[in-house]
């Protein structure tokens, strides 16, 4: 297989990653009324290119050279398939991971060609996937009970004042995060298989990502600032800090883990330590059972594909 087809799934995947992924580094600025989302998607994409840059070596090796041996029909089938999960995910107005539709149709995949897999690798990704969002809760709760005792007694205006510009700084920790995390998790598989080079991948990433942005990222985005519970500068800091802390851990271990599940598991910490009555239950039970059907949905739908393309190609 040339390198046609994966190309154009590596293009795909970036651009669906955008429509889904700037809820996780803007949409608590969004949903407390800091920033539009159209300005929050230009702040993006300059981030999302440092960070891919500067900051994702360490996931695009695990994700690229790792999980499962590589080859254009996984590649190409596992990529598309995924940003496909993703796009629809964002229609329903819903906060998929991308990591889980990205490493679970490579599985799906490689498994069906009979290609080796890494079950050490893989068992770390699904345990990231288990403790980042309680961790990213439990981080909310003792960031927001800091602010609390730090900040209580002192002017209203001032506070909030200080709060804005923390947040904005923390969504940016995030969006670093999403080129260093997110986006190379998306593309390791087409980098390493030498579909494209690091530099092109992130000028290349970072444009589809732009426009997916752009064109679909505000059902989502809204969603997360909005939808989980209530948010204000005071209760936003202290979520958007706690994701961007786990994010950065996983990411520098190594880890392609979600942005996705570290956001919603903060606001939901700092929703729960305000009032269990302040938390959309209903919504957040929504979330998690598109974490559960997404990634059994992405290894069957890949298996089943790559068995049809290579009886077809046989």
């Amino acid at each position: 297989m040339d390198f046609g087809l994966p190309l154009i799934a590596a293009f795909a995947i970036a651009f669906a990653i955008g429509s889904n992924d700037t809820s996780n580094s803007f949409g608590i600025c969004v949903g407390c009324g800091l920033l539009t989302i159209r300005r929050a998607v230009y702040i993006l994409f300059i981030l999302v290119l440092l960070g891919f840059l500067f900051g994702g070596g360490n996931v695009m090796q695990t994700v690229g050279g790792k999980i499962v041996e590589l080859n254009g029909v996984i590649v190409s089938i596992s990529l598309m398939i995924s940003s496909a999960a993703i796009v629809v995910a964002n229609y329903l107005r819903t906060p998929v991971s991308s990591h889980q539709a990205i490493v679970m149709s490579l599985i799906g995949s490689a498994f069906a060609l009979g290609r080796e897999i890494d079950l050490s690798t893989v068992t770390k990704i699904i345990l990231s996937w288990i403790i980042s969002p309680f961790g990213a809760l439990a981080i909310s709760i003792l960031i927001y009970w800091i602010m609390e005792r730090t900040l209580s007694g002192k002017p209203a205006l001032k506070v909030e004042r200080i709060l804005r510009v923390f947040l904005l700084i923390g969504a940016s920790v995030i969006g670093f995060n999403t080129g260093a995390n997110e986006l190379a998790t998306a593309l390791a598989p087409a980098i390493w298989f030498g579909t494209m080079s690091v530099l092109e991948g992130a000028v290349v990433g970072a444009t589809m990502l732009f426009l997916g942005a752009w064109f679909i990222s505000a059902r989502v985005a809204e969603s997360v600032g909005k939808g989980i519970t209530a948010l204000d500068p005071f209760s936003g800091f202290a979520a958007q800090f706690a994701a961007g802390l786990t994010v950065l851990l996983f990411t520098y271990l190594g880890m392609p883990v979600s942005t996705t599940y570290c956001t919603v598991g903060s606001i939901t910490g700092v929703g729960l330590y305000k009032g269990f009555k302040g938390v959309r239950f209903a919504f957040l039970k929504r979330i998690i059972l598109s974490w559960i059907f997404t990634p059994f949905t992405a290894f069957f739908i890949s298996f089943a594909v790559t068995i049809a393309v290579s009886q077809l190609t046989a």
